[in-house]
């Protein structure tokens, strides 16, 4: 991006109250902690042509209707590079914002550690990291937007170690910065674009949609409640199917109500997070976000009804464990006829990720409510079902395996495997008398 707006412009692209925190103050010798030469005359030219006195700018401000510590970085000022001092006012904005019970909202464009500060600098990424897990152990919502550059250990920390990451269009954003990476390498890699699609961050938004995004998230993210989420209601059939056959090939009809049609009609309006933060997506598998249910924040992992790609677990894993920690309750729709179980599934570790969404259910102490909508299809769906909070539509089933596989496990001809259905009692009725799951909404 050539236009590189200040530290400043970007606050009052999102606020229009913006009171700044008192500075820390640091007596800094001559030449900084290493004495490099030249190092005091580069920070009053700094200064000067950016009129601040360090790299960010911290303060807070109403975002839409929530108060919020912002942290913008002034790029102008060294690169956006951190020092001592940053961290100082790292330190004291993320202080600030655990003493108010506010959430952070780091505005990122950094180069990285400054140089003429040498380790010590360095050594102020694990103060930014510390304050960010007080804060996270704190209940309170950290939303990073990543400008143009967002490079080295500020990317890292505040912008790829936020809970929900959103990136202005072309920034460049990546570990490495341009002048460092290898020579051969495609410059394509280190953008939002492509850190979004490697799951690393969670969505491009244009700088005039920004406030708007923003101070959604916001509230969506500040809304705690500790009452379950009610499952939706069907939306397809209503009459139960007289066969596990039956209820089999209503849940495969293409003509079924998907999970999008689900959210839309369960949401009055929803945001997304995406990818599992390991390089890895599963948007034609998994969605997930937050919704506003009734005039409550409500989390949602739904299945789309294809297989689920180990992405797609830890997604739903990263999603819950965000929900659990802020205190909001949970809604998942099951629909898979089972985990991807081709060979590149294995290589990236499906049987540890869906321990891994497993484990996090498990965990959970927000009420996790579920909604089977179409195919159980054995281990894959039920690491999304809740214990003891889980229902299902007519139009769905769900079965320790499906009745194919389970027909040619048991040496049976292909031909057999309605009856083998009717046997698995995999229709809705069957899994209430089972007491697998309650009564049909």
């Amino acid at each position: 991006m050539a236009d590189r707006p200040s530290a400043r412009a970007t606050l009052a692209l999102l606020t229009d109250d913006f009171t700044e925190l008192p500075h820390p103050a640091r007596e800094s010798p001559p030449g900084g902690p290493l004495g490099w030469q030249g190092y005091d005359a580069a920070r009053a030219r700094a200064a000067e042509r950016t009129g601040e006195e360090e790299s960010v700018v911290c303060g807070t401000g109403h975002v839409g209707g929530t108060r919020a510590v912002l942290i913008a970085f002034e790029f102008g000022f060294l690169g956006g590079s951190l020092g001592e001092r940053t961290g100082d006012r790292l330190e004291a904005a993320y202080t600030h914002a655990r003493e108010h019970r506010l959430p952070v909202v780091p505005l990122v464009a950094t180069g990285g550690s400054r140089m003429q500060e040498g380790m010590l600098a360095l050594t102020q990424l694990q103060r930014a990291a510390r304050q960010s897990a007080l804060t996270r152990e704190a209940g309170l919502a950290q939303l990073a937007v990543v400008r143009d550059p967002t490079t080295g250990g500020g990317w890292a920390t505040l912008g790829a170690g936020a809970d929900v990451t959103l990136a202005l269009p072309g920034a460049q954003v990546g570990f490495a910065g341009s002048r460092v990476r290898p020579p051969d390498a495609d410059p394509a890699a280190y953008t939002a674009e492509a850190q979004v699609a490697a799951g690393s961050a969670d969505a491009v938004v244009a700088p005039g949609k920004l406030r708007e995004t923003l101070a959604l998230w916001l509230r969506l993210l500040t809304s705690p409640s500790a009452d379950p989420a009610p499952p939706p209601r069907p939306l397809g059939a209503t009459d139960l199917p007289a066969t596990g056959w039956d209820a089999v090939r209503r849940a495969r009809s293409p003509h079924r109500p998907r999970a999008g049609a689900y959210l839309d009609a369960y949401f009055t309006r929803r945001v997304a997070i995406s990818g599992d933060r390991c390089g890895g997506t599963d948007p034609d598998g998994m969605l997930c976000g937050f919704g506003e249910h009734e005039g409550r924040t409500v989390a949602y992992a739904a299945q789309t009804g294809t297989a689920t790609r180990p992405a797609g677990y830890r997604t739903a894993a990263r999603l819950i464990r965000l929900a659990d920690r802020l205190g909001i309750p949970v809604l998942t729709l099951v629909d898979t006829p089972g985990a991807a179980n081709d060979a590149d599934a294995e290589r990236q570790g499906v049987g540890p990720a869906i321990a891994d969404l497993f484990g996090a259910v498990a965990a959970a102490r927000t009420p996790v409510t579920t909604l089977v909508i179409g195919e159980g299809g054995s281990g894959g769906a039920l690491a999304l079902a809740a214990p003891g909070r889980t229902w299902a539509t007519p139009d769905s089933y769900f079965s320790v395996i499906a009745p194919e596989p389970a027909a040619a496990i048991l040496k049976r001809p292909p031909e057999e495997a309605p009856a083998t259905a009717d046997e698995l009692r995999l229709r809705p009725q069957d899994l209430t008398e089972l007491g697998v799951i309650r009564r049909l909404p």
